[in-house]
């Protein structure tokens, strides 16, 4: 008799923990729809997209795609622009004739270095990154620190520079006039064939806004050719604009919100120590602030960070992963030092599981199409 109780008693229990696990479930799926649901949500033009999580006060925009730069080969035909190419390679700039503006900005390497900092001018290593040059015209200032406002004033700024190029600007026009084959590519470009060095520098930067990144599989995604990305990376783009925070900084058209932030590798006090925006604007609140760097042709540019420490996608993704706050400094360490700098807020831990790591840095890969790599091109001669 109580055998039979007990197992009248079993089943009982048996139905009431299905029912209890298929309500669990029934209520997991309305939670947190499956990765299948996901990727749907995504085959479906942008505006129809679910929205990605922004934090309240963050002026953002939607992505974009890139087109095909069709008005590429007729750019570099006009007469300023080959000017500025030929002076941009030409090592005949730089104090020692050995350095010129591509010994950091090559176009085999993403128009960046692939060195951690810079090396310059009798060997002198710099102390940041160089930022890839894909899309510079796109920006709105320029440097890690922002302290240049104008295109032309960002290509001046190595020139000079003694970690760099170390010329004395100066006699740089003199130097350039003295090399003949120069004076008809003046002539072309400018009207009369006398080399000033704003002549130079606006040559340069004619030159740099020629540079752009050509359309990737996220591009052809974004134009609605819905196969162009696998559902792995369409997840991980998915994490990238909700979960993992990422849109705040890291959107429009070039994945970028041209502003400054403090991640937390002020490295403050220490050696690698750099106080970034404060450089320039000397306002405390600035201290480690550095530009969000566009994310286009990702996977050609790395080094990553302002100063080059981080060679590994998965790893930047783990530390931001980490949430940024381990060195901010107590509310009594701040009284003491108003000077200590404080990550921004924006970011936090995120929690991310390995499966979503892992679709992150696929989408992080798939935002790199350029293939072309311009040729250097035979220098004027004296």
């Amino acid at each position: 008799m109580k055998r039979g109780i007990y197992w009248v008693l079993g089943l009982v229990l048996l139905v009431l923990w299905s029912f209890t696990s298929k309500v669990n479930q029934d209520l997991s799926n309305i939670q947190d729809p499956g990765i299948e649901d996901i990727v749907k949500s995504y085959k479906k033009a942008i505006t129809d997209w679910p929205k990605p999580d922004i934090d309240y006060g963050v002026q953002w925009k939607e992505f974009a795609p890139i087109k095909n730069d069709t008005a590429f080969f007729t750019e570099q035909d006009k007469p300023g622009v080959i000017l500025g190419k030929m002076l941009f390679f030409d090592p005949k700039l730089s104090k020692s004739s050995q350095v010129s503006c591509s010994s950091c900005h090559d176009p085999e390497m993403g128009w960046s270095d692939r060195r951690r900092v810079a090396l310059g001018s009798d060997h002198l290593l710099g102390n940041r990154n160089s930022i890839s040059l894909y899309n510079i015209s796109e920006r709105q200032s320029f440097f890690w620190d922002g302290r240049a406002k104008t295109l032309e004033e960002q290509a001046a700024g190595p020139l000079g520079a003694h970690h760099e190029m170390a010329m004395d600007v100066k006699t740089l026009p003199a130097k350039i006039q003295a090399v003949k084959g120069y004076k008809e590519l003046f002539k072309k470009a400018y009207g009369t064939d006398k080399v000033t060095y704003d002549r130079i520098v606006k040559a340069i930067a004619d030159f740099q806004r020629t540079i752009k990144s050509q359309p990737s599989r996220f591009d052809k995604f974004l134009e609605g050719k819905y196969n162009a990305l696998s559902d792995e990376e369409i997840y991980g783009m998915h994490i990238f604009r909700t979960k993992a925070r990422c849109m705040n900084c890291h959107n429009g058209q070039y994945l970028t919100d041209e502003s400054f932030h403090n991640i937390g590798l002020t490295y403050y006090k220490k050696k690698y120590q750099d106080l970034g925006l404060y450089d320039v604007t000397k306002k405390p609140e600035d201290i480690g602030k550095f530009r969000t760097p566009q994310l286009r042709d990702l996977l050609l540019t790395q080094p990553w960070m302002h100063n080059g420490l981080f060679n590994d996608l998965e790893g930047v993704v783990n530390i931001y992963n980490s949430g940024m706050h381990q060195l901010d400094p107590s509310p009594e360490k701040k009284k003491l030092d108003p000077m200590h700098p404080v990550t921004d807020p924006l970011l936090k831990p995120l929690n991310l599981t390995k499966e979503e790591t892992k679709a992150l840095v696929s989408f992080l890969e798939s935002l790199s199409g350029t293939k072309f790599k311009m040729r250097r091109p035979e220098f004027p001669t004296e």
